[in-house]
């Protein structure tokens, strides 16, 4: 017999509010995560679109929603990592390295990680002037020039937050125009403090015990150059937390977990929200409505539906 009706792998939005949808309508649920509550948003200083509330931190949500799923009874386990994960047959059994649960169900909701740029001196200068992460490194850099790089939401989000220590942020982007909303192109160009580098590429990040500077190249003149720095920050893209089910449930070319719009997965009981999933849109807000439905789908297929 099963020690819970859901387990629930992954405590970021889709979790937790799958966590809650489950725990309230009586699931007996637990959920497992490799590290603390709230995946990616835990990292992110500010949040200006969750609805409802014009201004919240990360880890304040995150705080907010573990509690909120809790609440109704809801078992949170925290530093777990999971090892395997067996599917077949009517209990799913997910073993992790503080020993074997067993459930009715299973929802993926394991979210996404940062992807490397991939280029010479990245590897050699993470923490040491390298990293992924402002909310977590920005106070080190105060008064000092860094870089960004990337075009998209996070990349600019973190970079405006970047500019409240930085003597200056640089954002770098391949590309003429960013992919990030209007609204937060329009608060990093109000920024002074940010400068702007579009059509560039970075090829290598340069030191020599640590980050000193990056080397670019223009894609449309072919012009190299070089921009001296004391901090580099990557934001080029995310890679989904898919490898503990590959080759169990359908994946995507990019690795992306395939569901249909009950967010069934291509194993019977198994069911996966968030990031993790082959969606378009990824964002804390879709990633919770992912955990709704895929919790309240897990319910109807418990009771045979």
């Amino acid at each position: 017999m099963a020690n819970y009706d859901l387990i629930i792998i992954g405590a970021g939005p889709a979790g937790l509010t799958a966590a809650l949808y489950a725990s309230r309508a009586g699931l007996k649920t637990l959920v497992v995560e490799k590290g603390a509550a709230g995946g990616q948003i835990a990292t992110t200083a500010v949040m200006e679109n969750w609805p409802g509330t014009e201004s919240i931190s990360g880890p304040a949500l995150t705080e907010a929603m573990a509690k909120h799923a809790k609440k109704f009874g809801a078992e949170l386990l925290e530093f777990t990592e999971v090892t395997g994960i067996e599917i077949e047959g009517p209990v799913k059994k997910v073993h992790t390295v503080n020993g074997t649960f067993e459930a009715k169900a299973l929802i993926i909701a394991t979210g996404n990680r940062e992807k490397k740029l991939g280029v010479p001196g990245e590897a050699e200068f993470k923490g040491k002037g390298v990293s992924y992460c402002a909310t977590c490194d920005a106070p080190f850099f105060r008064e000092k020039d860094v870089v960004v790089i990337g075009g998209g939401n996070s990349a600019l989000e973190e970079a405006h937050y970047l500019a409240k220590f930085a003597k200056s942020v640089t954002v770098i982007h391949r590309r003429s125009h960013f992919r990030a909303d209007k609204a937060v192109e329009e608060k990093i160009r109000a920024e002074p403090k940010i400068k702007i580098v579009l059509d560039s590429t970075v090829e290598a990040i340069v030191g020599a015990k640590k980050a000193e500077g990056v080397r670019m190249l223009n894609t449309k003149t072919g012009k190299a150059s070089e921009l001296k720095c004391d901090g580099v920050f990557i934001y080029v893209g995310m890679i989904p937390n898919s490898e503990l089910v590959a080759g169990k449930v359908a994946l995507d070319k990019y690795g992306c977990v395939i569901t249909d719009a009950d967010r069934n997965a291509s194993a019977p009981g198994v069911f996966a929200a968030g990031d993790v999933t082959h969606g378009k849109v990824k964002q804390a807000v879709t990633a919770a409505g992912d955990g709704a439905i895929a919790a309240v789908m897990a319910e109807k297929y418990m009771e045979g539906e």
